[in-house]
């Protein structure tokens, strides 16, 4: 979406710095991510929205399962992984369950918003779980997120229905969920394996859970167009496939403190780009929450570089 796939390295100890390369990727990452809201909204037009998140999953999964046996990168060995794994596909499936729920309710660009508010709930986690302080900056990155959410729910012109207001829950909860995948990995023995394995325990358990759900959202097949098969083929081979694999490699190589100053762009894509190809009302309030929103995340990561960490930039799924 809509940040990093959980598993993801996060330390800059021995990486080289930002380059141009890194630069040119990381606006690629951030541009596909944020077109992501829109193809979800597209590809369910034409699909079940459940069957969506399976074939998405299923499909993706298996494309970086054949990824890791061409690059020989182990699955199958035990190392304690398999119930934290299984709990952080749980979240993760229930995050997406609830993204192609909310966005049959409201618009592109208000999801795109609210999932990507995770990071400050990850703040939160961390205080709370993890023994992670909240300093003033930090703080003051919350209050600034807090108001654009505020801001989002209070803009009418911007509402695409009566029930928008639901989808927009829906989506805000998809990024709790988004950030306690997070959490789960960094208290885990899953932050000591590979981020793809991570993925593919994430993947695999969105499919089953995805599963029993179809016949909850109706026929298989809606309007199906050319146009909605392709961002339901976007989504699955190059969002899932493609960009969290590019992402692993630039989280080996760069410093994570560098990758994460790009994350405020996600959500701004995401909002512009639903503005343009979907035709969305994109009003004042909408581009001050996301004002808000983005100067929060800016706070919260220039926090984090201070104190020798940094909050990876995207995801924990896909």
């Amino acid at each position: 979406m809509s940040a990093v796939p959980a598993g993801a390295e996060d330390r800059d100890i021995g990486k080289p710095a930002m380059d141009g390369l890194a630069v040119t990727l990381m606006l690629l990452l951030t541009l596909s991510w944020g077109l992501n809201q829109v193809a979800i909204k597209v590809s369910n037009a034409g699909f079940n929205p459940m069957f969506g998140v399976l074939v998405r999953a299923a499909g993706g999964g298996l494309l970086v399962f054949l990824w890791c046996r061409w690059r020989g990168i182990a699955l199958f060995a035990r190392d304690g992984t398999l119930w934290p794994g299984l709990a952080a596909g749980a979240l993760f499936g229930f995050e997406f369950v609830l993204i192609f729920a909310g966005l049959e309710f409201t618009s592109a660009a208000r999801s795109a918003l609210m999932v990507n508010t995770m990071p400050f709930w990850m703040l939160l986690g961390g205080h709370f779980l993890l023994g992670e302080r909240i300093t003033a900056r930090k703080l003051a990155g919350l209050v600034l997120a807090f108001a654009g959410v505020v801001l989002i729910f209070s803009d009418d012109l911007s509402i695409p229905g009566p029930k928008a207001i639901w989808g927009d829950l829906l989506c805000l909860l998809a990024g709790v969920l988004w950030a306690a995948t997070v959490l789960l990995v960094k208290a885990s023995r899953l932050s000591s394996t590979s981020p793809e394995k991570t993925l593919l325990y994430q993947l695999s358990v969105s499919a089953l859970i995805s599963l029993p759900l179809i016949p909850l959202y109706g026929p298989l097949l809606r309007e199906v167009t050319t146009l909605a098969t392709a961002s339901l083929v976007f989504q699955t081979v190059f969002v899932v496939a493609f960009t969290y694999v590019l992402w692993f490699w630039l989280v080996r190589r760069y410093p994570a403190s560098g990758l994460s100053s790009f994350t405020f762009l996600s959500p701004a894509f995401g909002v512009i780009l639903a503005g343009v190809l979907l035709d969305e009302p994109l009003t004042l309030r909408i581009f001050a929450a996301l004002g808000l929103i983005a100067a929060g995340l800016v706070l919260v990561n220039r926090a984090g570089r201070a104190g020798g960490t940094a909050l990876p930039g995207r995801r924990n799924d896909a």
